[in-house]
């Protein structure tokens, strides 16, 4: 048995001698993502031991101080060591060791003078741990003594997840032989059902199961799931995919309806202070003539629209109904209102224009827009961000290809105002362009050590264009052939 094993059931108390400089630091050390790699760093330490290893603990409130005495309770795991056992095992361990400035105390800083002179020197060292959503809060421990004798030094402060509730780990497994159905099953820390988009739009609810700390039954030899070794397993979704064609590639995605994913993502935006306005460029509801479906539109973005202002384009899918005085023939969006507005908020002013009304040379809107954008003040609002439904440039082809009219009428308005971002729907996807015109990279960002592409504007060429499509609706399948203006 591994000295790791053993360990795992050992009595554990605070070091008689520990310092109090010694601490614990994370990085990151708050809303951990789905996989991440954790630095943990340890400081303080006055002398530093070949045995000295830290862990990982789950929950971060796990006891690591008693345990039951009963030696039949670990039976099961095929530890007989004897008595006093740690009740709750470390999910990961490393010795301090695997880091060779700690123990050799390479990494030195002083932490008293005197008369200009170090009285006392501490050493530090750093372990990188990879860890997974798990749902619960974790803590890393630092511990002396090695597996043997272990006693505790230090904890660092607990570490949530961002989104404990994230749905996980998909899996598939066969129905029968006939290959035209396959289950899907993930884990994910919300018991409400959720569901699995396949093929062409298909979608199929899923069957939750979960089960207790209560559920694990004793038997001769109990098992360790019932004390130590319990962990909270989420909520287990189950969903069957029909109608699949025999040998096929087919394309699926799991979790919340994204509507709802993507409002409960944006909640916690606007709850963290993040956001200060929100900007739904058309294609609203997608009540699509079912007029009820506004109504529960408008309780979905309730949480978010009654915090921080809601601001709205008209897209294609709002009216659904013909001679609705769009421009396109089919039965979209348009009327004889005016949908067209700008608003300045901190240093950005922002120019909104409906693309399902005329927006041709002279027309009322273009004339609109034209003086809109020349009359920005750049030296108060020195952002000038450009929005509207019915992209400019898209991979995308067939129905959602661009309007070239509008391209040739309204591109040029957006160079000679030197717009710095247009942003557009329409295509259920996310693409974003180089600086572009007239299907010309003019400018390429670069890109930093945090992996952030920036762009240089004071050398003005022309705007960077994106789709930003990817919420709430089915998404679309990219085409292979894509144009090197658009950067994925």
């Amino acid at each position: 048995m591994s000295g790791f094993r053993v360990v795992t059931r050992r009595n554990l108390s605070y070091c008689p001698d520990s310092s109090p400089l010694i601490q614990i630091s994370l990085n990151p050390n708050s809303n951990l993502s789905d996989e991440e790699n954790v630095t943990v760093t340890v400081s303080g330490v006055l002398n530093p031991q070949e045995h000295d290893w830290v862990a990982m603990i789950s929950p971060a409130n796990s006891d690591v101080s008693k345990c039951p005495l009963n030696e039949v309770l670990y039976a099961e795991t095929g530890d007989l060591s004897k008595l006093p056992l740690l009740c709750h095992y470390p999910v990961k361990a490393q010795f301090m060791s695997n880091d060779p400035g700690y123990f050799n105390c390479t990494k030195k800083e002083c932490k008293e003078y005197k008369d200009g002179k170090c009285l006392t020197t501490t050493c530090s060292g750093s372990l990188r741990f990879h860890v997974i959503n798990i749902r619960t809060d974790i803590q890393f421990v630092l511990f002396a003594g090695g597996f043997d004798t272990p006693c505790v030094l230090t904890r660092s402060n607990p570490v949530n997840f961002a989104n404990p509730k994230q749905p996980l780990y998909g899996h598939l497994s066969s129905i029968d032989s006939t290959g035209t159905s396959m289950r899907l099953t993930w884990v994910s820390g919300d018991e409400a059902p959720q569901q699995v988009q396949y093929g062409s739009g298909k979608t199929e609810p899923s069957q939750v199961t979960t089960f207790s700390q209560d559920d694990m039954k004793h038997a001769v030899l109990p098992s360790p799931a019932k004390e130590f070794g319990w962990h909270d397993p989420g909520f287990v979704h189950s969903a069957v995919m029909t109608g699949l064609q025999p040998s096929s590639i087919f394309s699926y995605r799991y979790g919340k309806p994204g509507s709802i994913s993507v409002i409960e993502a944006l909640t916690d935006e606007v709850n963290s202070g993040k956001v200060d306005s929100i900007f739904h460029i058309g294609d609203l509801s997608y009540a699509t003539g079912f007029l009820v479906e506004w109504d529960f539109f408008l309780q979905l973005i309730s949480p978010v629209a009654s915090k921080v202002p809601y601001m709205t384009a008209i897209g294609n899918h709002e009216r659904d109904y013909v001679d609705s005085g769009s421009i396109y023939i089919t039965p979209d969006s348009g009327a004889k209102d005016k949908p067209w507005y700008s608003i300045e908020q901190a240093s950005v002013h922002f120019t909104i224009i409906s693309t399902e009304h005329d927006w041709s040379e002279k027309s009322e809107q273009y004339e609109w827009m034209k003086k809109d954008m020349a009359n920005v003040d750049r030296s108060k609002t020195p952002w000038l961000i450009f929005m509207g439904h019915r992209p400019m440039y898209t991979s995308t082809s067939g129905i959602f290809s661009v309007d070239k009219k509008f391209v040739e009428n309204v591109e040029p308005l957006l160079l000679d105002n030197k717009v710095d971002l247009a942003l557009f729907g329409h295509v259920h996807n996310y693409e974003r362009t180089c600086v572009v015109y007239r299907k010309e990279c003019k400018a390429m960002p670069t890109m930093d050590d945090y992996g952030i592409e920036t762009y240089d504007n004071r050398n003005y060429s022309a705007p960077v264009q994106a789709v930003i499509g990817m919420a709430g609706f089915t998404l679309d399948n990219f085409t292979n052939d894509v144009e090197s203006t658009q950067d994925f």
